[in-house]
């Protein structure tokens, strides 16, 4: 069952998106940095005038709210800035927005995964983020190719049972 073995190592400085999540990482950073975060100010104000904000348990809540909306603010700029948008690959190869199906070792089961960020949603596949070990190892294998990337006691193989774009 298991041919040849290979390794890959793509870049990871890129985050690899399809324009649903794109969209969707946008809208979340405007909606943070505007409406959100004008209500994050007027709870903040709310709870001022509760009194001494040094036992305000609102006020405490509200500013720790502030601060993580403000740090997602932040990851979301950082990623829509490094984002490629991925329309959708050519060809029968793993890439960030193809479906995977793979059998791992000598298992007889395989599994699909949607190849990409993190940051990916979706209702049927499980996301295989390109800078896992198991993605870096599948990204430009195609079917019937295995590869091996080491997991934590032991190297693991993997064969490419198919690939296909999402869609």
């Amino acid at each position: 069952m298991f041919g040849a073995t290979r390794q890959y190592a793509p870049s990871m400085d890129e985050v690899h998106l399809s324009r649903d999540a794109f969209e969707r990482l946008k809208t979340e950073a405007e909606w943070r940095s505007g409406e959100r975060r004008d209500e994050i100010s007027q709870w903040i104000e709310r709870a001022r005038e509760h009194g001494d904000i040094r036992e305000n348990a609102d006020y405490d809540a509200a500013k720790n709210e502030q601060g993580h909306n403000e740090a997602r603010i932040r990851h979301l700029e950082a990623l829509l800035r490094s984002a490629v948008v991925v329309e959708g690959p050519e060809g029968d190869v793993v890439a960030p927005g193809t479906v995977v199906e793979v059998r791992m070792d000598d298992e007889d089961a395989t599994t699909q995964y949607l190849v990409g960020s993190i940051e990916e949603r979706h209702d049927t596949y499980d996301v295989l983020s390109t800078s896992s070990p198991l993605g870096q190892a599948l990204m430009g294998a195609s079917p019937g190719e295995v590869v091996s990337y080491d997991g934590p006691k032991r190297t693991f193989q993997v064969e490419v049972v198919s690939v296909k774009p999402l869609g």
